[in-house]
């Protein structure tokens, strides 16, 4: 994140929560783990792996598949 009050910054964290709250909801753990856990395993499987970034500069890639992709070109052009 940038620095404090910028908007853009907010734009990122707050659509990243709207994503989490309409897929997760708001409902209670038992305990911080179990919340941390569920959490994380939303993140790793949902939201890095299978979410399509809605745009065609993507190229409706997942943000994964984008990193791959970018990662592939880094090292071609080494």
């Amino acid at each position: 994140m940038g620095r404090t009050g910028s908007r853009f910054d907010n734009a990122a964290a707050e659509s990243f929560w709207a994503v989490l709250k309409e897929e997760i909801g708001t409902r209670f753990w038992p305990d911080r783990a179990t919340a941390r856990a569920d959490i994380l395993v939303f993140i790793e499987t949902f939201y890095n792996r299978s979410r399509l970034r809605k745009h065609t500069h993507w190229g409706y890639l997942t943000p994964h598949e984008t990193r791959l992709r970018y990662q592939q070109n880094q090292v071609l052009a080494a």
